[in-house]
């Protein structure tokens, strides 16, 4: 028995020599120990978790060179090659996940709204059930900060800049003719309908690099990317009709909607302070198709309208009223396609093609112009880690104005803008990132190159605050009333310097920033309005600066969600035919919006309010001395929304704006030349009606008995 217990011992110590002790030690980023992190040898069941020192101790049989894996919840997973015949205690650090849905975002500048968004600001329902908004997308986004209230234009116009400084992109490509044709003092809608898009992101400044052309703000918007069932969505409203339908199958889907409006009911009830010969009227459509590969998904949008209205224009300096006869047609085709290849690259491009035509009737004058519009686009993303990502693409846009006048003076211009851009995310962890970017662009038509550099960083100072700066140099080409005329220009230029603080926690966010603009080379000349023997140059300038405040409260009171926001702007220009320089005539220094909306179960019924204040905005008095130095009175609006749901499928909405008929005031037009007393009379100039009523039924046919169009209201 002697020699089998002998051999016996020595095969247990020999087992026992052959194992190898693997030691260490796991901490984070600041040095503290990690507590339950799983520690193993990669292809094998060897390994252990740390103690509460963040030490861990297991053996292995395995041999030679191997991956020590250490892995822990919010952390990056590490893998450590180790030589098991050599190995010695370790002490391994852990970063912290970048990709957590707590982890920094920069953000200075944007308002996000989607479900994809880290932070989300605005919900896609938003859009559509605020009050005063009428599903138009601009009238949404003008609740936010940083935004003006322009009511006789109906565009965006943000931070001190006009409404040619924003641009619109649907799925990363640009359009060209985003809102309705109008005429003077008339205010016009988005063209697109909210229904098709999923999430939005709308910048006040120091946007990326991606997008340029122009010197404010870029509207991005995302169509949805999959349906969730097949439905049928139909609309009676006291101004017109609309059909909405989705269908999918296999690998695609399509969804389409149109609408017919006709605002000649509401012109009967609601007395007008205009005299229309015909009501506006449209009928538009928009559809999108989809078709998902096993890693790419291709979407083509298409959007048409055709609009006209008749309406007689007073003016204090004729005696009889201008004719204004408009007739519109407008086309809109996007194409994209992103897909997802090896190693971490992912590819995207699209093409859009953009046609807008307009006959106006100006008195006893015509007016043509048609405007074909393109644009091409590429872009590559490679993710080298979690924590540094790069992207690069080119761009390219081709303009084609042409525009004739009583079929004798014609003015015209074609212009191509080539650009490429780079731009670098860095996380250097879970708490500070940055993001850097130049793009260089160079337009034909102008013979000039503009090179703009992009940068921006945020730290995360808590878990539900963090700071953001950001800074941008952006360039645009002058609008198309002046190149029309005139193509001896260099670009305009604006220089961006925004810091951002944000908190977010438990449905409520508040934000807060400071900016500074910088404008040159500003258009400038020298007659009453834009004319083809105005003498034009790029001498103007000016800035802008101010504070932009938001909060919003989903929490405190159950079923009541409400947003505030509040913006002070000082801004000046010397720009157009300014005699000097002083704020524009859009501008109101102090913007407030307080939205509500609540839900009655009992009644089961969505109720909201929106009440929209400026203070005055400048205008000039010829009778004083003083340039641009009066005042109009304040702005006021409170609009309300109420919808009903009749059965799960069948709502009933109904809204009123400007609930208290405010008499409201954007400005003056004064006479050319003073009367027999030596005083420049004037008129007001006012909304087209004191109110707006709507009155809609929504119906949704479905399989899901519990779906319906409260989303779309």
């Amino acid at each position: 028995m002697k020699p089998i217990f002998t051999l016996a011992a020595l095969l247990v110590t020999t087992l026992f020599w052959a194992q190898t002790k693997v030691t260490g030690k796991v901490i984070d980023e600041k040095n503290n120990p990690i507590i339950g992190a799983n520690v193993f040898i990669e292809g094998s069941y060897d390994g252990g978790s740390t103690n509460e020192k963040g030490e861990f101790l297991f053996t292995t049989e395995e041999k030679g060179s191997k991956i020590l894996t250490v892995s822990f919840l919010s952390y990056e997973t590490a893998k450590i090659p180790v030589d098991l015949a050599n190995y010695e205690f370790k002490t391994i650090k852990l970063k912290d996940n970048v990709n957590m849905l707590d982890a920094v975002v920069i953000n200075a500048g944007t308002f996000e709204a989607g479900d994809k968004a880290k932070v989300t600001v605005l919900k896609p329902l938003d859009i559509v059930t605020t009050a005063g908004s009428n599903a138009d997308i601009v009238a949404a986004l003008q609740t936010l900060p940083g935004t003006q209230t322009v009511g006789e234009s109906g565009r965006l116009f943000v931070r001190g800049g006009e409404s040619d400084e924003a641009q619109t992109y649907i799925d990363g490509i640009r359009v060209a003719q985003p809102y309705g044709s109008t005429t003077q003092n008339l205010p016009t809608r988005g063209r697109f309908s909210p229904f098709l898009f999923s999430g939005i992101s709308f910048s006040t400044g120091g946007y990326s690099a991606e997008y340029g052309e122009a010197l404010s703000s870029v509207l991005l918007l995302n169509t949805i990317d999959e349906i969730a069932e097949e439905k049928t969505d139909i609309s009676f409203m006291t101004v017109g009709l609309g059909l909405a339908n989705s269908q999918k199958w296999k690998n695609n889907s399509i969804s389409f909607n149109t609408a017919y409006i006709d605002l000649a009911p509401y012109q009967l009830v609601v007395p007008q302070n205009v005299e229309w010969n015909r009501a506006f009227q449209s009928l538009s459509g928009e559809t999108v198709y989809r078709h998902n590969f096993k890693e790419g998904l291709l979407k083509v949008y298409a959007a048409f309208d055709a609009s006209r209205f008749d309406i007689n224009q007073e003016s204090i300096n004729t005696v009889e009223k201008t004719r204004v006869d408009l007739n519109n047609n407008n086309f809109y085709l996007n194409a994209s396609y992103k897909v997802n290849l090896m190693r971490k690259w992912q590819f995207s491009t699209g093409l859009s093609y953009g046609y807008g035509d307009n006959k106006i009737g100006l008195g006893l004058d015509k007016i043509n112009n048609t405007e074909h519009a393109s644009h091409l686009k590429v872009k590559a993303r490679k993710s080298f880690s979690d924590r540094m990502k790069l992207t690069f693409g080119a761009d390219y846009f081709i303009t084609q104005f042409d525009e004739t006048f009583n079929a004798d003076f014609k003015s015209q211009y074609d212009a191509n803008i080539a650009a490429g851009y780079t731009e670098l995310d860095l996380f250097f962890s879970k708490n500070f990132a940055g993001k850097a970017g130049l793009r260089v662009a160079h337009n034909d038509l102008l013979n000039a190159t503009a090179v703009s550099p992009r940068a921006s960083i945020a730290y995360k100072v808590s878990k539900a605050s963090q700071f953001s700066l950001a800074y941008g140099e952006f360039e645009q080409a002058p609008r198309q009333d002046y190149l029309k005329y005139n193509t001896n220009f260099i670009n305009e230029k604006a220089s961006h310097y925004i810091l951002n603080y944000q908190y977010n926690s438990n449905k409520r966010t508040f934000r807060s920033e400071i900016y500074f603009k910088d404008y040159t080379n500003l258009v400038k000349y020298d007659t009453a309005g834009a004319f083809f023997n105005s003498n034009y140059s790029n001498d103007g300038y000016g800035y802008a600066k101010g504070l932009d405040i938001f909060w919003r409260d989903g929490k405190t009171i159950k079923n009541l969600e409400y947003w505030i926001s509040y913006s002070y702007i000082d801004t000046q220009r010397d720009y157009k035919n300014y005699e000097s320089k002083v704020t524009p005539s859009f501008v109101a220094n102090h913007n407030l919006s307080i939205v509500t909306k609540y839900w009655i179960d009992e009644w089961k019924s969505q109720i909201g309010f929106a009440h929209s204040f400026n203070s005055g905005r400048p205008y000039d008095n010829p009778n004083e001395a003083a340039y641009m130095n009066g005042k109009t009175k304040a702005y006021n609006n409170l609009s309300f929304n109420w919808a009903y749901l009749l059965s799960p499928q069948k709502i009933l909405y109904f809204s009123v704006n400007n609930v208290l008929g405010t008499q409201n005031v954007f400005g003056y037009e004064y006479a050319n030349s003073p009367d027999s007393n030596g005083v420049f009379n004037r008129r007001e100039i006012t909304p087209t009606a004191d109110r707006f009523f709507f009155l809609g039924f929504f119906w949704t046919i479905s399989e899901n008995k519990k779906d319906n169009q409260l989303n779309n209201l």
